[in-house]
């Protein structure tokens, strides 16, 4: 599928079912005047091809699809718009909006706009797609070993005074020994990008001096976004995303794309024809069953791409195997991926595309992470995936928001949302979720910030958002859930303030890297980096995402630097499921206590004060000891009783860096409010 040259000439193919014909027009080397129109003269099994002999990489190519235009049947055809190849694998020009995309006329729909959009057209170029990887090699590490990092390719390095200026923001500049050293010097294994693939800005973005920053719109799904691309030593975006890939690769980093499948830039039955819609609309999109001239939307971006249908989930599948095979990455994270299991009746876990991920030989064997949510019936589906299937888990995330931050600053114990066993559930890798369906713990991915939403220094900053730049009056983006009742919004110089923002940045961070599953932090949450209470900055490509390195919060760094450390030396939690039970030598391997160092038992597991509690670790992942974590999600210092024998804290989160007193412990220890610590038996059983 797609243009492909063979040495000799470029083979072209298209899938349209309901085509009538299909024309391939040829362009001059700037892509501004069209040559050639050439008819694909074979249809076999709905895909139109034909072959050229003698053209070469570097050919700027469009296509005209002929055929009927009912709308009310769900046929969109206008061989007067220029379109895309959903297989190109480089772009060329820069999107303009105009009334010349639009078939239907903007200012009477009921007519045709038949103006031809070819000069003002994004157009697709045949490439040669060798590269010299020098043996590249995905680090290929286990799940239990993974920490994610979630960045943004221009977000990280655009503001880094380590980087050169013209690298800045680029796929070059996250492959920059300055970016990499930072990575590894934090400890996580593996780089999850936000979009990379070309995408577009809505109109209204546009109409407002704003673009779609953080890349979900999606209309290339084989083509670098230019805009992450610097073009130093003359590379193409393809290749320095390749460069980038094979730097990451040497240093033992993984990388994992976020695609966007669910729905595409050409939004609803309003939006432009700029490829899918004027190849086959009714092949590609999900058409109201009562109304074909109208999308399903379940992306709440205007229209459903359709992975029903076999040649748009090849597709898919063809894309993930590109990137996998041609671009290298070790990984993907799918925006609203119920879309993609949704079959005629709902969501199914034994949908088509689930299937061919499992049975394919190259996709079966790469991490595949799902945001297992979409706002259609039945969307809402974590824990609901294959095995093998990791899953944004959003139940950790609110859990421990509510019990870490929830009224925090109103220095009172009253209930906040979270008790005592939902705190457990959620640090032990949520086993309501997926332990009954046969998944590892590790499959549960944790966090407590994303993109989307508050930054973990805003999180416990503001109670409202500040949106006003999006230009939506502040109605867009979600309201701070978890009130944090700081009374002081926003930067403050009180050093209680202050020092209790501290505590439960470090708290959260702890929480979500020593539990059970496999952690995710955010890029510049390390740092201290806010985006002044904007909880949806997607349009925002300027400071408010970048981070700002000359300002970071070192203390915060080291903490984080010294929590994942931990993590990977330790492996407090194995990933395997506890059962709660001694053997035969009386060591639990995982057991529950309150303070005074009674089990946890019966009623006190639903108590939903700010409160305490102590999990004895008796069979850990990696550590050789028993460890024990003492929580305490109170406003007041709380006493614990330890076990018996010496104990080692490893970590206070007390401590601006996570330091701790080395010298043994026995009898009890005292835990400061907000805070936790992690210790080790001194020595073993």
């Amino acid at each position: 599928m797609g243009a492909h040259f063979d040495g000799h000439g470029v083979n072209f193919a298209v899938f349209s079912t309901h085509a009538q014909a299909m024309v391939l027009c040829l362009f001059d080397a700037t892509g501004g005047h069209e040559i050639a129109r050439l008819a694909l003269p074979e249809c076999t099994n709905d895909v139109w091809h034909g072959y050229l002999p003698h053209a070469q990489p570097g050919l700027i190519y469009g296509l005209r699809a002929h055929g009927p235009w009912r709308p009310d049947k769900g046929l969109r055809f206008d061989a007067s718009k220029l379109l895309l190849d959903p297989y190109a694998r480089d772009i060329v020009g820069e999107f303009i909006w105009s009334d010349e995309h639009f078939s239907p006329n903007r200012v009477h729909p009921g007519h045709m706009n038949t103006h031809d959009n070819a000069p003002l057209a994004l157009k697709s170029r045949v490439t040669d797609d060798r590269f010299d990887w020098h043996g590249d090699v995905s680090p290929d590490l286990a799940m239990a070993d993974t920490v994610l990092y979630e960045c943004h390719v221009k977000g990280y390095s655009q503001l880094n005074p380590l980087i050169p200026p013209e690298l800045r923001g680029s796929f070059a500049g996250l492959a920059h020994d300055a970016s990499i050293s930072h990575l590894l010097q934090l400890g996580i294994t593996s780089v999850s990008l936000l979009p990379v693939h070309y995408a577009v800005s809505e109109e209204r973005l546009v109409g407002r001096d704003l673009s779609n920053y953080w890349g979900y719109n999606t209309l290339g799904f084989f083509s670098v976004n230019p805009q992450l691309a610097s073009g130093a030593q003359g590379l193409s975006p393809r290749d320095e995303f390749r460069s980038m890939v094979r730097a990451l690769h040497a240093a033992r980093l993984e990388v994992i794309l976020d695609v966007v499948y669910n729905h595409t830039a050409e939004s609803d039955e309003t939006g432009p024809t700029l490829s899918f819609r004027g190849l086959d609309n009714a092949s590609y999109y999900r058409l109201s069953n009562d109304d074909p001239g109208r999308y399903e939307n379940f992306s709440g971006c205007g229209n459903t791409f359709n992975t029903r249908h076999p040649r748009v989930l090849q597709l898919v599948m063809d894309s993930l195997r590109f990137w996998v095979t041609d671009m290298h990455v070790d990984g993907f994270r799918f925006d609203l991926a119920p879309v993609l299991g949704r079959t005629d009746t709902g969501f199914s876990a034994q949908a088509a595309f689930f299937a061919a991920v499992a049975q394919d030989p190259v996709l079966s064997r790469v991490k595949m992470i799902a945001e297992p949510w979409d706002i259609g019936p039945g969307g809402y589906q974590v824990g609901g995936f294959p095995r093998g299937w990791l899953e944004w888990n959003d139940k950790f995330r609110d859990s421990m928001r509510r019990f870490w931050v929830q009224g925090a600053a109103t220095g009172s114990n009253a209930d906040c949302g979270c008790n005592r066993g939902e705190m457990a559930m959620r640090l032990c890798a949520s086993s309501d979720l997926y332990q009954a369906r046969r998944r590892a713990p590790a499959k549960s991915v944790n966090y407590v910030v994303s993109h989307d939403g508050f930054t973990l220094s805003d999180l416990v900053s503001y109670n409202q958002r500040r949106n006003q730049d999006n230009g939506e009056h502040n109605r867009d983006g979600h309201e701070n859930n978890f009130s944090f009742n700081c009374g002081i919004e926003g930067p403050s110089a009180d050093p209680e303030v202050l020092a209790l923002r501290g505590q439960l940045q470090r708290a959260l961070l702890a929480t979500t890297l020593l539990a059970q599953g496999t952690p995710m932090l955010c890029a510049g949450d390390e740092l201290g980096h806010t985006q002044g209470g904007n909880n949806n900055p997607y349009c925002q490509d300027n400071a408010t995402t970048w981070i700002d390195w000359k300002v970071k919060d070192t203390d915060l760094l080291a903490f984080t630097q010294r929590v994942i450390r931990l993590r990977h030396l330790l492996q407090p939690f194995a990933n395997q499921w506890y059962s709660g039970v001694a053997d035969a030598r009386g060591v639990y391997d995982l057991a529950w206590h309150n303070p005074d160092g009674s089990a946890l038992q019966g009623a006190a597991w639903q108590q939903g004060n700010r409160c305490a509690l102590a999990c004895l670790i008796g069979k850990p992942g990696r550590a050789k000891c028993p460890l024990l974590l003492l929580i305490n999600g109170g406003a007041v210092t709380e006493t614990f009783v330890l076990p018996r024998g010496q104990w080692q804290t490893l970590l206070d989160s007390s401590h601006p860096q996570g330091l701790a007193d080395e010298h043994p412990v026995g009898g009890s220890t005292p835990v400061a409010p907000h805070c936790l610590l992690l210790l080790q038996q001194a020595s073993p059983r």
